[in-house]
């Protein structure tokens, strides 16, 4: 049996293009759907909603719902310490504060057994605490992995930047 030797011009380029054509299909399903999140924020709160923003741009599909977070922060047992200015579920773990989305993705991917994630306060240069008015000032601050005991311990930390 004699196998050609050579591929004429046509059939090399449509063999690429099938090829590029399949791998392209490929690459369309490997995108992963957005991650839901509910975010309970108050309607005028700037920070908040440039949490929000980031979480979006981070792969996470945001519901939000205009006040309450003090409510909802109580339904889901955080305690008052841990307390910030949004409160959020995801995958059902609570999220309070300024929790950076790599920090919410490991969570999802690590599934440790735990009430959620926090950032007390409201530290400069956390998500949504960040912008231009700042001028790049980053303060330390420590997200925290809530315990269902009431527990809380470091999750990952953040240096401080900047003056």
């Amino acid at each position: 049996m004699t196998l050609p030797t050579r591929l004429s011009r046509r059939r090399l380029l449509a063999a690429a293009g099938a090829l590029l054509a399949a791998s392209a299909g490929v690459h369309a399903q490997k995108k992963p759907e957005a991650v839901p999140v509910e975010v309970w924020k108050d309607a005028n709160c700037g920070c908040c909603q440039d949490w929000v923003d980031h979480l979006q741009a981070n792969g996470f599909a945001v519901t939000v719902h205009e006040g309450g977070n003090q409510t909802v922060r109580a339904r889901l047992g955080i305690a008052t310490k841990y307390g910030s200015c949004h409160t959020a579920v995801v995958a059902g773990y609570a999220l309070e504060g300024h929790v950076p989305a790599r920090e919410i993705h490991r969570l999802l991917k690590e599934r440790p057994q735990a009430l959620g994630l926090a950032v007390p306060g409201m530290p400069v240069g956390s998500p949504g605490m960040d912008g231009p008015a700042y001028g790049g000032r980053r303060d330390a601050y420590a997200v925290l992995l809530l315990g269902r005991d009431g527990s809380a311990r470091p999750y990952a930390r953040y240096a401080a930047v900047g003056a």
